[in-house]
C-alpha cells in the first residue's frame, strides 16, 4: 500500500501543500538535499522515493545502521558513473542517518557540495543533536508530523478496498466504528496501522463470518502502542509537558502527561525524581510541604512498587499543580551560584570567621561578631554576612504567593531595622560573647 505517486501520499501538507518550498522545487523539476525528521510511520522513506521519481533521479537507499564508509563510496561511484554516462542524477536516501558517526557524515559532504548526490537523510532523532553542523548547513530540515486519525482512516479504507495491493481479496469486512478505533489507536503511525489491520484481517479471514470484530481488534492492539523512547525526544518532550503543566497550575494536564509516560513504560522512579525537582524549582517556599509530599510519594513507590505506587506520584503531581508557585529560591540560587563561580574566592569577612585558637583571635578572627540570639528579636540589625564586595546584594526575593507572602513581610521588616544601622557601631567588643555564643570552637 505504499503510495505510488505524490498525489496518493497522505499527510505532511505543511511541507507539500501549495506554494510550500518543497512543492515549488518539485514544480521546477529540481530537488535539494534535506533531512526528514519525524516519528516512525510518517512516510519518510516513501516521500524520498516519490521525490526521486518526480524529478527523474536514480533512487539509492542505504541504512546507516548497516552501512559503512565502503557503502558510501560504492554509492558515490555509481552516482558518478550514471552522471557521466547519461547525465542522470542520484538521490541517496540514508535511513537512520543519525546513526552515522562524524567521519561517515563528513564523508558525504564533498559529493553533496559538488552535486554528485542529492542527500535525503531520515531520522527519528533531533538532528540538532545527532547530525553534525557541517552536514546540517548543507541540507534543509523538514519536520514530518504524526498522521492524524482522519489520515490514518483514509489509509485503512484504501487497504480494505484495494484488491491488488490491499486486503480486498480476503473478503474481510470491518465496520466504520472499528476502523475509527484502529485509526485513533495507531498513534499517528501509518505503518503500524496497516500492520495491525493486516493482522486483524488475517484472523478474521480464518472465521466463517470474515468480519473483524471488537475482540479481534483488541487482540492485535493489546501490545500497547504509545510512542515513548526512553531517553529520546518523545521522552523529554513528554517530561517537559508534565513539568510545564505543573508549573502552569493545570492538574488535569499534569495527570494526563504523567499517565502517558507511565502507561508507555517510563520508569516511575525517574518520574518521581523529576517531580521532586519541580517541588523546589517551581513551588519552593511558597509551599514547603510540596517537597515533603514529593519525597513521600517517591518513598511510597519504593515500598509499594507497581501499580499501587504510581498513585502516590499522581497525588504529588496533582498537589504541586494546585500549589502556589514561586521560583524565587531557584532564581536566587542560580544568581548566587553565578557569583560564586565568576567572582573568584572572595574572603570570608573577619567578624564571621571561626576563632578556635588564641592566635586567630589575636589576628582579628571573629572580632566584633554579634551573637544574634543576644539581640532584640534575635536579629542583629545592620550586621552583614556577605563578602565585602557583595554587601548589599540581594539574591532571594520572595514571591507574593503562599507562605512566601509571610517570608517577604518578615524580610521587609528586618530590612527596615537595618536601615540607618552602622554595623561597626553596633558590634560588641572583642570577646564579649565568647562565653555565650557557642562559636569559639565551632563555625
Amino acid at each position: 500500500m505504499r503510495p505510488a505517486t505524490l498525489e496518493e501520499y497522505v499527510g505532511q501538507t505543511h511541507i507539500l501543500g501549495p506554494d510550500k518550498p518543497l512543492t515549488r522545487a518539485l514544480a521546477a523539476g529540481r530537488i535539494h538535499s534535506m533531512i526528514l525528521w519525524g516519528p516512525p510511520g510518517t512516510g519518510k522513506t516513501t516521500l524520498a522515493r516519490l521525490l526521486a521519481a518526480r524529478v527523474a533521479m536514480r533512487f539509492v537507499q542505504i541504512s546507516a545502521v548497516m552501512a559503512g564508509v565502503k557503502d558510501i563510496r560504492a554509492a558515490v561511484a555509481e552516482a558518478q558513473t550514471a552522471q557521466q554516462a547519461s547525465g542522470e542524477g542520484t538521490l541517496l536516501f540514508v535511513d537512520e542517518v543519525h546513526r552515522f558517526n562524524k567521519a561517515q557524515q563528513d564523508g558525504l559532504l564533498p559529493y553533496v557540495e559538488d552535486g554528485t548526490l542529492v542527500l535525503v537523510g531520515a531520522t527519528t532523532e533531533n538532528p540538532s543533536f545527532e547530525v553534525n553542523n557541517a552536514l546540517l548547513s548543507r541540507t534543509r530540515t523538514y519536520v514530518l508530523r504524526a498522521l492524524d486519525a482522519d489520515s490514518i482512516r483514509l489509509l485503512i479504507d484504501r487497504a480494505l478496498s484495494d484488491s491488488e495491493r490491499g486486503l480486498a481479496g480476503l473478503g474481510v469486512t470491518m465496520d466504520d466504528a472499528l476502523r475509527d478505533q484502529l485509526a485513533a489507536r495507531s498513534d499517528g503511525d501509518a505503518r503500524r496501522a496497516l500492520n495491525l489491520l493486516e493482522l486483524a484481517a488475517e484472523i478474521a479471514a480464518g472465521t466463517d463470518e470474515r468480519v473483524v470484530t471488537q475482540a479481534e481488534l483488541e487482540e492485535v492492539l493489546s501490545a500497547g502502542l504509545r510512542r515513548f523512547d526512553k531517553g529520546g525526544d518523545y521522552f523529554y518532550d513528554q517530561m517537559s509537558a508534565l513539568h510545564k503543566s505543573v508549573r502552569g497550575t493545570d492538574p488535569d494536564a499534569a495527570l494526563y502527561w504523567l499517565s502517558r509516560m507511565l502507561e508507555a513504560g517510563a520508569d516511575p522512579r525517574y518520574v518521581a525524581r523529576r517531580v521532586t525537582r519541580m517541588a523546589s524549582e517551581d513551588i519552593g517556599n511558597a509551599d514547603p510541604r510540596a517537597l515533603r509530599i514529593a519525597l513521600d510519594a517517591w518513598e511510597t513507590y519504593e515500598r509499594l512498587g507497581s501499580p499501587e505506587g504510581e498513585l502516590a506520584i499522581a497525588q504529588a503531581a496533582a498537589y504541586m499543580a494546585c500549589a502556589p508557585k514561586s521560583n524565587a529560591v531557584y532564581m536566587a540560587f542560580n544568581a548566587a551560584w553565578a557569583d560564586a563561580r565568576n567572582r573568584g574566592s572572595l574572603e570570608v569577612p573577619m567578624h564571621i570567621r571561626n576563632a578556635p585558637t588564641r592566635l586567630m583571635k589575636d589576628l582579628g578572627y571573629s572580632e566584633g561578631y554579634r551573637y544574634a540570639h543576644n539581640e532584640t528579636e534575635a536579629y542583629a540589625a545592620g550586621e552583614t554576612y556577605l563578602p565585602e564586595a557583595l554587601v548589599g546584594t540581594r539574591y532571594y526575593e520572595p514571591a507574593p504567593r503562599g507562605l512566601e507572602i509571610k517570608i517577604g513581610e518578615k524580610l521587609r521588616r528586618l530590612r527596615e531595622l537595618d536601615a540607618g544601622q552602622d554595623p561597626r557601631q553596633t558590634r560588641s567588643h572583642p570577646g564579649e560573647n565568647d562565653a555565650v555564643d557557642g562559636t569559639s570552637n565551632d563555625a
